[in-house]
């Protein structure tokens, strides 16, 4: 049996539905922003792209976790 997703990838399923893109999209969205520290990365998603902020919390810290390690 699969291990329940915990932190913030337990927000994607409800990312994808709501804003009706993949994750991926949203990784390659935040390139745009790579240079910025994580709360001007967050604001530019609610902004630019009507995320709320828990979702663009979220997203950012697995974004900067999944680039910090060079993935």
């Amino acid at each position: 049996m699969a291990e329940k997703v915990q932190g913030p990838r337990s927000y994607f399923p409800s990312i994808e539905q709501k804003y009706g893109q993949p994750i991926d999209y949203w990784m390659q969205q935040l390139d745009a922003v790579q240079g910025q520290k994580h709360m001007e990365q967050v604001a530019w998603l609610k902004s630019e792209h009507g995320i709320g902020h828990g979702h663009a919390n979220a997203l950012v810290a697995v974004y900067r976790s999944e680039h910090e390690a060079g993935a």
